[in-house]
Parts: structure tokens; C-alpha cells; sequence
């Protein structure tokens, strides 16, 4: 007998109450959820060692075989993996592991089978056009057996293709197929979204995604004299990060669950610190700008539509549902600003240096108002990085450099013990 039957019964024979027996039938449900999950994670690592061990296999009796052997051997995974997904897909269609497994196993398999008969064959090409050949034909997969692990897969295999196209490999390229192929991944990660906002595979979508953007994003630098507006695309675009990080309607989550949030907190910071030098502005002054193109490159496109979509996200935050928009989230604004201002006078790295330490003191406040040591934190080790940089940077004598940072290491311990007495006060 099922569960549902047997609670029935005990409900009719007033046994137990019908609130307690929905209770019960919750926890059971819980309990399976749970399970599946783990056999999730099974079957992807099961997809994954199965995967490397057959190509650890061959690799190693490879020189013995011969051509048509090797054939067979390059095509082999490639069926077994189609086979698979075809099981999947009518058999198991409401099984996640094995949706995600098969998914997983077909990725691996299309890309060794198209290494092997490259080599065996020796048809010419480079990793750049193996990587996007790759990624073309693992579209399918992510979207007929919707395997988020196949599309954080992919996700890497385009992110590595936009780097060695633009820095790796050479003659350097523009990978602009790398946008093409973000794109594409769209309605799959939307829907994740729409369906799971709070699952792992979307939290984990949202770090990917905002990873790939930002180590990619600079790939496309089409090298037309204005390249420093790409600094300016850059923060607006970690302004455009941490917009979507704080947007209530988003439920993107806190801490470490909120990719955008987090990315965009660390490279706008990461960001201001390396323009803290004054070594870069005195680069921009010595540069001749090609004004009459600036506004037509890819640079100063991406630099206007991401500052203004970030305004209007930041707008709408404020002026829609009533959130508080943080000083963070202004810094791309600020930057902007700042950029102008360095290009005809050097007061560029001090107002920099200004923005940086003014946003580690309003964490330290806010996080003390707040009572929450997460942002007091944050703000001391704004403040020392920053303290940090200018180590290297001035001519202050060591002693004065080690006071100051004895100075920060007082303040770490006086701001943490003094909201820990706080709480203590309170609970008592």
C-alpha cells in the first residue's frame, strides 16, 4: 500500500489530523526529492568518470591500433552517447540523472570523437574551431534533455574559446561568435531561471554566466585606437552585474548564491584599484583619442548601451519598488566621471583612491547600523587593499607604511568585537 493510501485510512479513522497528515506526506516528498537529487550527482560524475576513463584507455593503446580501428574507436562514444540520450529522452524523460548523465556523456563523446578523427585523419584546424564546432552541435542536447550540467559545460567551452581566439592563439582574432553563442543559451538559462529561481543549477547558471562575461568581454576590443573606453564598458558592465544582483524582483538571493552580485562586487573593486595608480591615467594623457570614431567602435557602443541599460535597471529599482540603491552600485557613474576628468588633468588617481576608501567607510558603517559583520568586513578590506596598493606605490617610509596597516588590523579586531559585544548585549 502507498503512503497516500494509508494517511487516508488513518485520517478517516481519526487517527491523526488531515494538517498532520499533509505534514507527513511533505516530509516523504522532501525525502524524495532529496534522493533524486543524489542520484543527480551520481549519474553526472558516473557520465563524467566513464567519459575520462574511456578516453584514458585509448589514449594509452592508441599508437597500437590501426586506422579503421581507430575509427570505430572515435565513433564509438559518439553512439553510445546518441543511444543513450535517446533512452533518455523516451524512456527516462522525467528521470534528472538520467537526462543529466546522458547529457553529459554525449558532450564528452562529440568532442573526443571530433579530436580523434582530426588526428587520425589529420585534418587541419586549431582549438578555437574545435572548441565552437563543439559548442554548435552540445545545443541540441542542452535543450532536448535540458541538462543544466551539458550547459554549464558549454558555457566553459565557449569561454575558452573567445580567450584562446583573442589572446591564446595566434594570428588573434575577434571571437564574435562567442555573443552568437551566448545568446543561443539564452531561452534555456531563462526558463531555468523562471522555473528554479532558488535551484542549484540556476545559482550555478548565474556564477557561469557572470564569470564568462567578464573574463570574455574584453576579447572583443576591436582594436581601433579607443580601447581605454573599453575600462569604461568594463565598470558599467560590473555595475550592470551588481543591479541585477540587488533587484528584489530577481530573488538573485544574498552572498555567495548571488553570482552577479558578487562578480560585479569584486571586479568594480578589483577594477578601482587598478586605476588607483596614477601610472594608468598618465597613459590615458599621453594617448591621441580618435574622438570622430570613438562613439562608432565596439568599445564606446558597448560603453553607452551598457551605462544606460544599467541606469534604467538602477531606476527602476529605486523609483518601481522602492529599494535603496547602495553606493557600489553608483561607482560605474562615478567612474565615468573620473574617466573624463583624466583625460586632461591628474587629479584622475586621487579622486579614485577618494571613491574607494568612501566606499569601504560606508560598509563600515552600514555594516555597523546593520549589525552585520559580512558588510563591515567588506568595507575594511576595501579599505585595506587600498592601503595595500599605496605600499607600492608612494614614498611614505616603511614605518609609517607598517603603522597604518597595524592601524587596519586594530580596526578589523575593535569593529568585530564591538558588534559581537553588541549581540551579546542584546541576547542577554
Amino acid at each position: 500500500m502507498s503512503i497516500q493510501s494509508d494517511l487516508s485510512e488513518l485520517v478517516e479513522a481519526n487517527i491523526i489530523s488531515s494538517e498532520t497528515a499533509t505534514r507527513i506526506e511533505g516530509f516523504y516528498a522532501s525525502k524524495s526529492t532529496s534522493g533524486s537529487r543524489l542520484m543527480s550527482v551520481f549519474a553526472i560524475l558516473g557520465a563524467l568518470l566513464i567519459g575520462l576513463g574511456i578516453i584514458l584507455i585509448l589514449a594509452h593503446n592508441w599508437d597500437d591500433l590501426s586506422r579503421s580501428t581507430k575509427t570505430i574507436f572515435a565513433f564509438l562514444p559518439l553512439l553510445i552517447g546518441q543511444a543513450l540520450m535517446a533512452f533518455a529522452l523516451f524512456r527516462k524523460n522525467d528521470s534528472t540523472a538520467w537526462r543529466e548523465g546522458s547529457g553529459v556523456f554525449l558532450f564528452l563523446a562529440i568532442g573526443s570523437s571530433m579530436s580523434l578523427v582530426s588526428q587520425i585523419y589529420n585534418i587541419p584546424g586549431n582549438l578555437s574551431s574545435l572548441l565552437i564546432t563543439w559548442g554548435i552541435l552540445a545545443i541540441p542536447i542542452i535543450y532536448l534533455l535540458r541538462s543544466s550540467v551539458t550547459s554549464l559545460l558549454y558555457i566553459i567551452a565557449i569561454s575558452v574559446y573567445a580567450n584562446e581566439l583573442a589572446y591564446w592563439a595566434w594570428p588573434h582574432g575577434k571571437p564574435y561568435m562567442y555573443l552568437v553563442m551566448m545568446a543561443l543559451l539564452l531561452p534555456f538559462y531563462g526558463r531555468l531561471w523562471m522555473q528554479a529561481p532558488k535551484g542549484n543549477f540556476t545559482v550555478f547558471h548565474h556564477w557561469f554566466v557572470a564569470i564568462s562575461l567578464a573574463v570574455s568581454f574584453g576579447t572583443m576590443t576591436s582594436g581601433s585606437g579607443n580601447g581605454e573606453l573599453m575600462m569604461v564598458a568594463y565598470m558599467s558592465l560590473f555595475g550592470l552585474f551588481l543591479a541585477l544582483g540587488h533587484d528584489s524582483i530577481l530573488k538573485l538571493g544574498s552572498t555567495f548564491k548571488n553570482g552577479y552580485r558578487m562578480v560585479g562586487t569584486l571586479g568594480t573593486v578589483g577594477m578601482l584599484l587598478a586605476f588607483s595608480f596614477d601610472e594608468f591615467w598618465e597613459s590615458i594623457r599621453n594617448r591621441t583619442f580618435d574622438s570622430y570614431h570613438a562613439f562608432s567602435s565596439f568599445e564606446g557602443i558597448a560603453a553607452v548601451a551598457l551605462t544606460l541599460l544599467t541606469l534604467y535597471l538602477l531606476y527602476r529599482q529605486w523609483d518601481k519598488t522602492g529599494q535603496e540603491v547602495r553606493p557600489i552600485q553608483l561607482a560605474f557613474a562615478a567612474f565615468i566621471i573620473i574617466f573624463t576628468l583624466g583625460i586632461i588633468t591628474p587629479i584622475a588617481s586621487f579622486l579614485v583612491n577618494l571613491l574607494v576608501m568612501a566606499l569601504g567607510i560606508f560598509n563600515v558603517i552600514e555594516g555597523n547600523k546593520k549589525d552585520h559583520l559580512g558588510i563591515l568586513n567588506s568595507g575594511l578590506v576595501f579599505i585595506t587593499a587600498l592601503i595595500t596598493c599605496r605600499f607600492f606605490d608612494s614614498d611614505l617610509s616603511f614605518i609609517i607604511r607598517g603603522l597604518l596597516f597595524v592601524a587596519v588590523g586594530v580596526g578589523f579586531f575593535l569593529a568585530n568585537y564591538l558588534i559581537l559585544k553588541k549581540r551579546k548585549q542584546h541576547e542577554a
